[in-house]
């Protein structure tokens, strides 16, 4: 399968033969990208998002030699309130396993989702403003959020940086269907997370967006207008994203050439 190239609106997308290949296009673009800004800057902010999409992405990401990660100030988007950080689901929990353990970064600011949620949403969004990031590593979700911002709270001009969301049931699901739980009752109700505002002052997105559970939501992000319904169609009006896709992704954008 050749890889395929093509743009809707202002978002490119990508759609390669396997989510094997699809992480690593994804994460050579992301490395390009690191060490641009870091010929330009001694601190280079970013952020990077976690579950079941990314994994090939950073699994490739900490492979690639000559990445400046000394230069790298890390961020990631979104936590579980309650949640034990050395639990299996917690966003901590994977990030040092996937990225932290495997590379010597300049410093990472975790999202600490067992302190008083409105103090943490208040320091993390100071610290992200102190940082100004440049590049974000991000995925939609089942029901097209990006982080957590479901579609019943999402808001594309949302006045605040880092917010307590409620997960919907479609997104718990996901968590489970995922294995990063046992059973449903098991995935916290709550989260904190960056809103699409404070993504979208980032220069520079990279999507990593693999498997067949994707599919219909991302022909959704790519057809219907843009609206809260499924947040995700609001990347198409981002000027420089460009989303990752696998050929099972890809499966229901035939029409796209």
């Amino acid at each position: 399968m050749a890889i395929r190239r093509f743009q809707v609106d202002h978002l490119k997308v990508e759609i390669h033969p396997d989510s094997e290949s699809a992480g690593k296009a994804a994460a050579e673009a992301a490395a390009e990208s690191m060490r641009q800004l870091a010929a330009r800057q001694e601190s280079v902010g970013i952020i990077f998002a976690t579950g079941a999409s990314q994994l090939f992405m950073l699994r490739a990401l900490v492979s690639i030699p000559g990445v400046p990660w000394d230069k790298i100030a890390g961020f990631h988007m979104d936590e579980y309130i309650g949640l034990d950080e050395n639990h299996r689901a917690s966003f901590r929990h994977y990030l040092r396993n996937e990225l932290t353990s495997r590379v010597h970064m300049r410093e990472f600011t975790g999202v600490n989702g067992n302190a008083d949620p409105a103090t943490v949403c208040l320091e993390y969004a100071a610290k992200l403003r102190a940082a100004n990031p440049q590049l974000c590593l991000l995925g939609i979700g089942e029901n097209g959020h990006i982080a957590f911002n479901e579609p019943d709270q999402a808001n594309f001009k949302d006045p605040i940086d880092v917010k307590v969301v409620t997960l919907d049931a479609a997104c718990r699901q996901q968590q489970l269907a995922e294995g990063w739980f046992d059973s449903l009752d098991e995935v916290p109700a709550q989260a904190i997370s960056l809103t699409i505002p404070t993504l979208f002052r980032v220069p520079k997105l990279i999507l990593s967006i693999p498997g067949p559970r994707k599919a219909h939501i991302v022909k959704r992000s790519l057809t219907e207008p843009i609206s809260t319904d499924c947040p995700a169609t609001i990347l198409r009006t981002h000027p420089d994203a460009t989303a990752y896709l696998d050929a099972e992704s890809g499966a229901e954008l035939e029409s796209f050439r």
